[in-house]
């Protein structure tokens, strides 16, 4: 196989696990693209399906790593690897990305690397872009996890070193905020819906059930209930219940899933003694959450550490990270490993 660049290591890194296909280049851990294509055709069904997906992804695989590759201003020639998650996720759009990263890797003659996809979400934080200065997280440290499938803290001791202290035992936030927001009438996906029209309510305005879960596990299942009946009584009431109190449903709803995300991290902040606090994960977009787990973190000394939009949802830049502190100890991957749907970190 080729022998790597001294000066820097190119990795391509490709993301396929639900309905967005990205390719992202990076130098060590510079950021030289990050091109992603996402797929509407699922908003009409208010939810991702997975056969639709997975076809997407073919369509999409080829133009976006050009992209990729044409935006970082280099030649295929210059990647030295190409990481790719091999899972959890949809095992349709998994397949597709698998399946090119590795013909594309094999017909260069350089290794292939896969990545976890919730490994790749913590260590979003170490993508380093070119002109901005960037403060990154110190061993050991907390990571609340949390997107439309996962809700976890994450106990982070090294790269690769992971422990999950606290996770859901049922329901994610995201798919708190998604379903909720379904039954509000709101578009998919509704979590950014929830958290714009948050930002004009009251967020004392309603309240609704918190879990009582012993240790750092996490439940939505009872909110959504809650929320569920509250509304459906309240319509029975006025009929127009929901769209005059549009905005104080969303706000009340959004402080209700932040406050039962942040009580369990600060736990565990507590319990294992760091002040090293990160989120990470499509919901860590969410205004609210920023602004809370900044609060809190100035309120305790933390050190906060949130990462860029763009770097919250599902990308290949994330992907191409932890690929490169893989390639780094040589953690390459047989061509024979299958994709898989489900793990933990």
């Amino acid at each position: 196989m080729k022998q790597a660049d001294k000066r820097r290591v190119i990795i391509l890194g490709i993301e396929s696990s639900c309905d967005d296909t990205s390719a992202a280049v990076l130098a060590d851990n510079m950021l030289l693209s990050n091109i992603i294509a996402s797929q509407a055709i699922h908003q009409d069904y208010g939810g991702v399906v997975p056969e639709l997906a997975s076809r997407a992804h073919q369509q999409n695989i080829i133009p976006v790593v050009d992209t990729a590759i044409r935006k970082a201003n280099i030649d295929k020639s210059e990647i030295d690897a190409v990481a790719f998650t091999l899972g959890p996720g949809l095992l349709g759009s998994l397949l597709v990305g698998t399946s090119f990263a590795k013909s594309f890797a094999s017909a260069l003659n350089i290794p292939f690397i896969d990545v976890n996809h919730l490994q790749a979400h913590v260590l979003s934080h170490f993508i380093a872009e070119d002109g901005e200065p960037q403060a990154l997280p110190e061993f050991p440290f907390l990571c609340l996890l949390v997107s439309g499938g996962n809700s976890q803290i994450v106990l982070v001791r090294d790269y690769f070193d992971m422990q999950i202290v606290g996770q859901t035992i049922d329901d994610a936030a995201g798919e708190a905020f998604d379903k909720c927001a379904k039954v509000m009438g709101l578009p998919y996906p509704g979590g950014p819906h929830i958290d714009r029209l948050a930002r004009e309510g009251d967020p004392m305005a309603f309240r609704f059930a918190m879990p009582n879960i012993a240790g750092f596990d996490y439940s939505f299942s009872g909110l959504k209930t809650s929320f569920l009946y509250t509304l459906r009584d309240a319509v029975k009431l006025n009929p127009n219940f929901v769209e005059e109190y549009r905005a104080d449903i969303a706000a009340s709803l959004q402080k209700t899933i932040i406050d039962i995300l942040m009580k369990k991290l600060m736990a565990a902040a507590k319990e294992f003694k760091i002040s090293n606090i990160t989120v990470a994960g499509g919901v860590s977009a969410n205004l609210g959450l920023r602004n809370a787990i900044t609060e809190i973190g100035r309120r305790y000394g933390w050190q906060v550490f949130i990462p860029k939009p763009a770097f919250t949802t599902d990308n290949a830049a994330m992907v191409a990270v932890a690929g490169y502190f893989k390639y780094l100890k040589g953690e390459f991957c047989p061509i024979d490993r299958p994709p898989f749907a489900r793990t933990e970190i």
